[in-house]
């Protein structure tokens, strides 16, 4: 296989996604998750006219301008239901959310009126409506609230408890395996050594759980094919593995030969792309496979690139984060023929984004991805980018 472009091989995992099955869980564990099923209003809200503001609630054929006096004749507050019609020359002072007497069609702010006793002087004229919060404003009983398909932020959660849920139905969770594979790793508790610690296991499992999946670590296997493949044929169950290193072209890269072995169908292997290059992407059964490569920077972009939006596609959310216009703090060279994603900081200057590149851009360094806020899209065929020129910016999920 040859490289893939960056936009066919998303496009690949996409088509690929299967969405998963529902679950019903508490409105507070539904946040960041997508609704299964509409969900129809219960309740009209406000269930009556109600006022907007301190102030009174008056009939606006009286209201006619400054001068206007009207004796009040009774006081709402939120929670009271009114006992008695307002009428002609009368009032009621009225609170924030105390629903509107009979007769009233509108409320006056009390900064725009002067009290004496139990009567008040407007000191402007009132027009229908105004300051007032109708019935049905927010819902309507037996209308649609949230359609099927909605993320859950915090409004929506509010809006769903509103209407007095507790539960909801969503989108399952995706279970995700995670395995790592060479001789040079260990795992972190133990004494390394002339080993190195396996950062990129729990880092994987860290944007696992980032992108609202539930990771599970399988641990780690030696450079020897016969291990590689035991290890990942455990996280054939799941809905999601994905492997860390071995996915390149070295003597001891097992990583796509164990994939192959245990009957993993690869749809591409490498892109063109850098950092990431050799990314495997592959299938068995419903267990969808990513093979990332093993600099701990070039996988955490692979898996914001192409992992990330495959485990939103499956939970029913927006795959992929909008990509943002802005302009390069500084020059920018690169190679010609793959889609660069560079590493940066970007600041807010004049109403537009300027993105200055981190010193250094190594695959194999994390301090190269640690302050990073977002990736500089550089098109395969460009070869310099100048101070000034506009860009392409994905903000990384990583950040905080």
């Amino acid at each position: 296989m040859g490289l893939m472009p960056v936009e066919s091989a998303l496009q690949t995992i996409l088509n690929g996604v299967v969405l998963l099955g529902e679950e019903e869980v508490a409105i507070d564990q539904a946040l960041g998750r997508a609704l299964a099923k509409t969900v129809v209003a219960a309740r009209t809200l406000p269930p009556w006219d109600n006022s907007a503001m301190d102030g009174y609630a008056v009939r606006s054929a009286d209201a006619t301008g400054p001068g206007v006096r009207l004796k009040i004749v009774a006081r709402i507050f939120a929670g009271d239901r009114p006992n008695r019609p307002i009428g002609p020359g009368e009032c009621a002072r009225i609170m924030t959310g105390a629903p509107l007497p009979p007769g009233a069609d509108a409320v006056l702010m009390q900064e725009r009126t002067r009290a004496d006793g139990e009567w008040v002087e407007l000191l402007e004229a009132v027009a229908a409506k105004s300051t007032v919060r109708f019935a049905g404003e927010d819902t309507r009983q037996g209308e649609p609230l949230l359609p099927a398909g909605t993320p859950i932020g915090i409004p929506e959660a509010g809006l769903l408890w509103s209407q007095g849920l507790t539960r909801v139905t969503v989108h399952r969770r995706p279970r995700v395996a995670i395995a790592s594979t060479g001789d040079e790793l260990c795992p972190i508790g133990e004494e390394p050594g002339d080993r190195i610690f396996d950062t990129n296991s729990p880092s994987i499992a860290a944007a696992v759980r980032r992108a609202g999946a539930e990771p599970t670590l399988l641990g780690l296997a030696p450079d020897r094919l016969e291990e590689v493949k035991a290890l990942f044929a455990r996280g054939l169950g799941f809905d999601v593995l994905i492997t860390s290193a071995g996915a390149s072209v070295g003597e001891r890269d097992f990583a796509k030969d164990a994939l192959e072995a245990i009957g993993v169908q690869m749809e591409f292997w490498k892109v063109a792309i850098k950092p990431g290059k050799p990314l495997a992407v592959g299938h068995r059964g419903t267990t969808r496979v990513f093979g990332l490569p093993g600099n701990p920077t070039s996988s955490l972009v692979s898996f914001e690139l192409f992992v990330r939006p495959a485990l939103r596609a499956m939970q029913g959310l927006p795959a992929a984060q909008l990509p943002l216009g802005g302009r390069l703090a500084t020059g920018l060279k690169k190679s010609a023929g793959l889609r660069h994603f560079v590493r940066a900081t970007v600041e807010l200057k004049e109403g537009e984004l300027w993105a200055t590149p981190l010193s250094t851009q190594s695959s194999g360094a994390l301090t190269s991805a640690a302050t990073a806020t977002h990736l500089i899209s550089a098109p395969p065929e460009v070869t310099a980018l100048a101070a000034g020129d506009r860009i392409t910016l994905i903000p990384v999920s990583w950040v905080g």
